[in-house]
Parts: C-alpha cells; sequence; structure tokens
C-alpha cells in the first residue's frame, strides 16, 4: 500500500511539474481592426514544455487565413512587418505574441464576430501536436491585456 502511495504521490507531482506538460497557450486575445474589411491580430503567451517544438501555422474560425508574422523596426525607426513560416519554441521557454511584435494575421474575418466573444484559436506544431486556446475578442485599438 505504501508503495502505491508513493507511487501516486510521485505521478501527482511530476503532472504538476512545468517540464512535466507539453507546450500551454495563454492570454489569448483578438483584436478586431478599426476598418471593416481589414486583418485582425491574435495575440497570447507561449510556454514550451518538455520537448522542443515548432509551431507552423494557427487557424480560428474567425477568420478564412491566419498568417504568423513579426513586427521589427528597422536602422531607420520605421516599423516593418514580415510573415514568419514557423517560430521554434524551446524546452521550457516562453514567446510573446504581442502588438508590435510577435502576432497572427487574422485575414478575412468573418463578420459575425464581436467584441466581447470567445473564439477558440488552434495552434499546429511541427510535430502533429495541436493546442487550443480560447481568445477574448477585443475592440479595434485595444492595448496587450
Amino acid at each position: 500500500m505504501r508503495t502505491l502511495a508513493g507511487l501516486v504521490t510521485v505521478l501527482v507531482l511530476g503532472a504538476c511539474s512545468p517540464q512535466a506538460d507539453g507546450v500551454k497557450v495563454d492570454g489569448a486575445w483578438i483584436r478586431l481592426p478599426a476598418v471593416a474589411g481589414q486583418p485582425g491580430a491574435a495575440y497570447f503567451t507561449l510556454h514550451g514544455g518538455r520537448e522542443a517544438e515548432t509551431l507552423v501555422s494557427v487557424s480560428t474560425r474567425a477568420a478564412d487565413r491566419a498568417e504568423l508574422h513579426d513586427s521589427a523596426k528597422d536602422g531607420g525607426g520605421v516599423t516593418k512587418m514580415t510573415q514568419i513560416a514557423s517560430l521554434d519554441l524551446p524546452v521550457g521557454s516562453q514567446v510573446k505574441f504581442v502588438p508590435g511584435g510577435k502576432h497572427v494575421m487574422l485575414l478575412g474575418l468573418v463578420p459575425n464576430v464581436h467584441a466581447g466573444e470567445k473564439v477558440p484559436l488552434t495552434l499546429r506544431f511541427a510535430s502533429g501536436h495541436e493546442v487550443t486556446a480560447v481568445a477574448d475578442v477585443a475592440v479595434p485599438g485595444a492595448e496587450q491585456r
């Protein structure tokens, strides 16, 4: 009986360890565009698990297409946005998707998505692993949550 109790304790404690889990997504939200017909954007924080992963795509019922993007200032101080094919997520790392940085462009937003709703985002990884997060939909111009 002691052996069984000890084994259960080890398994429970191991399950609580951040390294014991896979990729986690939190703080997901979508900012609607100020002008109808323009792209929106999705933001969240990725937390790496016990194995390295590579994010290869994001999808949502809120848009026809979603693209991974990164924004950075060039030498002249002009912010430029570029599409990225994938994003490496090392073991135990944290990557933030935020306004002015990494983000997911949401193209062809469906007209029935409104501020205050919750919409699922599905993140797909090169390993075949998928993680779904529920994103809060925010008004145009909303700042990081």
